[in-house]
């Protein structure tokens, strides 16, 4: 039996509600497609600052480039003013967006000091009104995401998708945590369920999900319509297909072959120079190199000495010579 339907997102069908989320610095176009390919219902976008965009910034039009296998395509922005977020939306929509996304669950102190992200949930009204300004500036669907709150002295994610729901969003992720957990402890599922009690809105559950068995769990706890996959997917860009799989009854999918998985790293990593430039690329691929490779034997040695290295060329030697073994025993 299918753990999960399709859920509608205004005019938007998400076939199956597995969703990749948004992160900075690891959720750039080549690791989306090769996440797509390998079956998410959706991906979104690296958080986008609203006023970036508007400037159309290098890196922000980076961030907001999508492929035509990623459709229907959400963005997410982030911001703290409700003039600057309607004008990116409208930015976004006009670049081909089926789903706007509003951030209001980052935790970093860079993002929360320009009271953007989660530091939002300090500030109902004025989340409130960048809410209501996004939702009336497109046409798209606009959609939000969140945390439990600030801290735990303020539990104010109910509160604050009752009012989403109000001013017109039309779906809702819960990461499980507060702003002041950032990262740490282990994500409250079952708060989450609070949330769905609220709205009659989709509920994606979100944080700490890195296995078949965390997706049914967070499911069971929450009382959500999805799931949201985060850093679960660092390295392994096909778990959300797993996942798909084993919530719509479709059985279990294996890992994919170790050439399939080193075929993986090279498309990604040639990708990732041809959108950033080789010696942009060569960095930020690093720590896609860390998490493919991590749990093999000898991987800790090899990522010393890979990450020292700027020729893309060498690089790419040094990947093949590394999984030579695996691919050898896979041929006998």
């Amino acid at each position: 039996m299918s753990l999960v339907k399709p859920i509608h997102v205004g005019p938007v069908t998400i076939d199956a509600p597995v969703i990749l989320a948004p992160m900075t610095g690891v959720t750039d176009l080549p690791f989306r497609k090769v996440v797509k390919r390998y079956g998410a219902g959706l991906t979104v976008s690296e958080m986008i600052a609203s006023q970036a965009m508007i400037r159309e910034t290098r890196q922000s039009l980076q961030k907001a480039a999508w492929d035509p296998s990623e459709e229907p395509v959400s963005l997410q922005l982030a911001g703290c003013g409700p003039v600057e977020m309607a004008e990116a939306a409208k930015l976004n929509e006009q670049r081909g967006a089926a789903i706007i996304d509003i951030n209001m669950g980052c935790p970093v102190k860079k993002v929360v000091n320009g009271d953007a992200g989660s530091a939002l949930m300090r500030d109902l009204p004025l989340a409130a009104s960048i809410i209501d300004a996004t939702v009336k500036a497109v046409k798209v669907p606009v959609t939000l995401k969140m945390r439990m709150g600030w801290d735990h002295h303020s539990l104010n994610a109910p509160e604050l998708a009752r009012i989403a729901e109000d001013l017109g969003i039309k779906m809702i992720t819960v990461h499980g945590r507060t702003r002041c957990q950032m990262y740490k402890g282990e994500a409250d599922w079952a708060f989450v369920r609070s949330v769905k009690q609220a709205t009659t809105l989709p509920v994606i559950v979100n944080g700490d999900i890195c296995s078949l068995e965390d997706a049914r769990t967070a499911l069971a706890q929450s009382g959500a319509d999805g799931v949201m996959i985060g850093r679960g997917a660092y390295g392994k860009p096909w778990l959300l297909g797993q996942v798909m799989s084993d919530l719509s009854a479709d059985g279990h999918r294996p890992d994919p072959s170790m050439d399939e998985q080193l075929d993986l790293i090279l498309e990604q990593y040639d990708a990732m120079q041809s959108l950033y430039g080789v010696q942009t690329g060569v960095n930020l691929a690093r720590k896609h190199i860390g998490w493919y490779t991590k749990g093999l034997a000898g991987s800790a040695e090899f990522r010393n000495r890979v990450n020292t290295q700027d020729d893309p060329k060498v690089v790419t030697a040094m990947l093949e010579e590394f999984y030579s073994p695996w691919l050898a025993r896979s041929a006998a």
